[in-house]
């Protein structure tokens, strides 16, 4: 019989006991069961719960998960001498997080450094989360965000586990996750006395198609930075020939194809150029200074591209906005294929690389 039946039958059995003894008796049935802790049961009236069942958690995929996770935060951290060995433990406080968005994302956050009242930590806590929410763009995920205060305060590792892949997904981290682990959640809550819960499946990982690629990730211009240089100046000199030739139409000149680019503002001149309109000043900064100005000018021209036909480009904003030479090219490439039959206003079409 299993523990939820075991819960049900001493519910209906002591609806004449007091309150106390409900609890002490329905402790008494779930210790029977390993997969979940007796401890949990003790709820204030009106007071919701989630637990993880044990046997999720002893699955091999959540541990090799779960290790990939700290190396991966270890490792990205390691000049500030930080360690993650318990994921529960080392990111209930929101400290470790902010070291990490601060890191991925080129920011710096006016939170306090230290924060030991529970109070405080949930107050450092929001403004890092708020920060996470407002540098990466999750509106689009499925199931919305997944991960609150109260959640990663509380040591939720499933919150935690769906922050730190969503996390790791945007900034393409060089890892690469184990697929389909999935958590069986049991949300447990007082009511009236009795102890209602509902059970869901809670899915943390999806399969290779949507899993990280990061540093297995390789394509046409990884061989050419590894194998053919010569061959890479050649593209990178048509890909710059090809922007100067419709940017010419605004008496502007790429020289410096690694930093030009990287305020977006260029991208933005070109995606107007080539698909013959002009872009509102208001939905962009012409003179970012701060790196989350740039990554917003980057976001907007992969939206342009996409309102184009485009697919959405692979190459992060963050990356391009960090002058990643093939993270730009890989964009521009994209431009160039689409668009190497326009003609300019005083041109023919651009050769083929």
């Amino acid at each position: 019989m299993s523990a939820w039946s075991n819960w049900t039958g001493a519910s209906l059995a002591l609806e004449e006991i007091d309150h106390s003894r409900k609890d002490e008796d329905l402790n008494d049935h779930v210790i029977a069961d390993n997969d979940y802790d007796p401890n949990d049961f003790k709820l204030e009236e009106g007071e919701e719960k989630r637990i993880i069942e044990k046997r999720s958690l002893r699955s091999a995929s959540v541990h090799e998960l779960k290790k990939i996770l700290s190396d991966w935060i270890t490792s990205t951290l390691e000049h500030q001498r930080i360690i993650v060995h318990n994921l529960e433990e080392d990111l209930f406080d929101g400290q470790v997080l902010q070291k990490l968005i601060e890191h991925l994302a080129q920011m710096k956050l006016q939170v306090s450094e230290v924060a030991q009242t529970s109070t405080k930590q949930k107050e450092k806590l929001e403004a890092v989360l708020g920060a996470i929410n407002q540098n990466l763009d999750f509106r689009n995920l499925d199931g919305g965000v997944q991960w609150s205060v109260h959640l990663i305060h509380s040591k939720d590792l499933c919150a935690i586990l769906h922050l730190l892949v969503s996390i790791a997904k945007h900034y393409r981290a060089p890892i690469k996750l184990p697929e389909n682990v999935c958590l069986r959640v049991v949300t447990v809550r007082k009511v009236n006395g009795q102890l209602e819960h509902h059970t869901s499946d809670e899915l943390v990982t999806s399969d290779s198609g949507d899993m990280i690629r990061g540093a297995n990730e390789k394509d046409a211009f990884d061989a050419l930075f590894a194998l053919a240089p010569e061959k890479l100046r050649l593209v990178k000199k048509s890909l710059v020939d090809f922007a100067n030739r419709h940017l010419s139409d605004l008496h502007l000149q790429v020289t410096d194809l690694d930093t030009q680019f990287s305020d977006g503002v260029f991208l933005i001149f070109l995606m107007g150029v080539l698909e013959d309109y002009f872009v509102p000043l208001y939905l962009y900064n012409a003179a970012p200074e701060k790196f989350e100005e740039k990554v917003k000018n980057i976001n907007l021209v992969y939206e342009l591209m996409v309102d184009a036909g485009l697919t959405k480009p692979t190459s992060q904003p963050e990356d391009i906005a960090k002058c990643e030479v093939k993270s730009t090219l890989r964009v521009l490439y994209m431009l160039f294929t689409k668009y190497k039959q326009k003609k300019t206003r005083n041109s023919s079409p651009t050769n083929t690389i």
